[in-house]
């Protein structure tokens, strides 16, 4: 099939690729000059593991290719995909949609025959049947120009197998787009395994996405509260999520106590699904993600609390490591980062901060030029008071006592992550805090 993807960040680019890898013939649509002369180079803008190498493959086999004319795009496609972001808004929870707005209002005046436009980004509830009767008006096609819904759940670092081997896929089609199903399911054909498909009205397709993101990130927030009681009675969290994960109904994954969730998803999800809730009037139904997200940011702080303790109740003038600033490993994701607002709050103080990660150091450098950044993590450690592990990279975990304890000043480590072998580190010499940890 003839496929468009509009919008080629993370989520784009990811798709365009891993639907060309299937067969099919894709057009990779974005306004942004350099980006696409950068992908029609085969460099992806973000590090995604193995996704440079597919993109460049499939441009040599002719099946991938870019360009910034919606014109060409509209002539081109049968199928358009929508992948732009919805970020959160400056002035609130809720999602910029202007992004999403603007992509259809470039399509569709060059609609000039049926085809199906499938909207991928995730979105507050509404949203779809909105755009369904924007798209028809402007396309010369009119109702020929149908809209279909399919949400996107990929992770980072694992957006490529997420695409080919997704666990379900969502296909979210309303009353004006009865062929949308057949169209979708025929797109998606060639993957093997065969996922499940799920059909659904554009609503419930539109709540997939959030809802999951607002499982995973209270499943999160759970366990962290659990880590403030168990700071407070001397417990261990890390034994009591080995204990719960035992439980089928709960299970281990997204049990991990630590300084908590960031990224492009979760944090900016939870807060748009709370703001359309509001403006639908049911908001006391999920009022709990608001203390989803203060238990989410109240860990951060922590670390800032435990770090200043370590050096004698005052950053000011301390050397102070942090190993991360992506908000999780296999990634260059600085998007609400927890390790990095760890770094900038203890900047704040008056600490002298040393960053490195292995993939983020550009996008932290653009972001918190404020803070100083290191060639490796031994190099950020030196003379350090105290050593962050913030984001859970392997480089990190694969450290010794032995390598760190000639160049700091002091033998001090707060394992943000619950990472590291406590007992290794404590037979060292050094001293060892987890969140959650007595």
């Amino acid at each position: 099939m003839r496929l468009t993807v509009i919008g080629t960040g993370y989520l784009g680019a990811t798709h365009a690729a891993c639907m060309a890898a299937v067969g099919h013939d894709v057009l990779g649509v974005d306004v942004d000059p350099d980006r696409i002369a950068a992908l029609r180079a085969g460099r992806t803008p973000f590090y995604e593991p193995g996704l440079d190498d597919l993109v460049t493959e499939q441009i040599g086999t002719g099946r991938l290719r870019f360009t910034d004319s919606y014109e060409e795009a509209a002539a081109f496609g049968e199928v358009h995909f929508v992948c732009v972001g919805t970020p959160q808004r400056g002035d609130g929870g809720a999602a910029d949609l202007s992004y999403l707005d603007a992509a259809i209002d470039a399509l569709a005046p060059h609609l000039h025959r049926p085809c199906l436009v499938v909207g991928k980004s995730t979105v507050p509830v509404g949203t779809a049947q909105r755009l369904a009767e924007r798209l028809s008006a402007a396309a010369p096609a009119g109702a020929g120009a149908a809209l279909a819904w399919n949400p996107e759940f990929l992770r980072e670092g694992f957006a490529i197998e997420d695409t080919l081997r997704p666990d379900r896929l969502v296909f979210g089609i309303g009353s004006a787009a009865p062929g949308g199903e057949s169209v979708l399911r025929e797109v998606y054909a060639p993957l093997d395994p065969r996922p499940p498909m799920l059909v659904m009205d554009l609503p419930t397709a539109e709540l997939v996405k959030v809802s999951a993101n607002s499982f995973l990130a209270t499943k999160i927030s759970f366990i962290n509260a659990m880590a403030e009681v168990c700071e407070a009675s001397g417990a261990d969290v890390t034994r009591l999520s080995e204990a719960l994960s035992y439980d089928t109904r709960i299970g281990g994954r997204f049990l991990n106590a630590g300084v908590g969730f960031g990224g492009g998803c979760l944090p900016k999800d939870i807060r748009a699904f709370q703001a359309r809730a509001d403006e639908l009037g049911v908001g006391r139904a999920l009022h709990f993600l608001r203390d989803v997200d203060a238990v989410n940011l109240r860990r951060r702080e922590r670390v800032v609390q435990l770090a200043t303790e370590l050096v004698g109740g005052d950053p000011a003038g301390r050397r102070i490591a942090v190993w991360g600033a992506a908000f999780k490993p296999d990634s260059d994701d600085i998007r609400d980062s927890p390790a990095l607002d760890v770094a900038t709050r203890l900047h704040a103080l008056g600490a002298l901060v040393s960053v490195y990660d292995p993939k983020a150091m550009d996008n932290a450098r653009k972001l918190r030029p404020q803070l100083d950044y290191a060639t490796d993590p031994v190099a950020a450690a030196q003379g350090a008071d105290v050593v962050l592990l913030l984001t859970e990279w392997r480089a990190f975990l694969d450290l010794t006592p032995a390598d760190l304890t000639p160049v700091v000043t002091r033998p001090a480590i707060i394992d943000g992550r619950n990472a590291l072998d406590r007992a290794t580190w404590e037979a060292a010499g050094w001293t060892y805090r987890g969140l959650g940890r007595a």
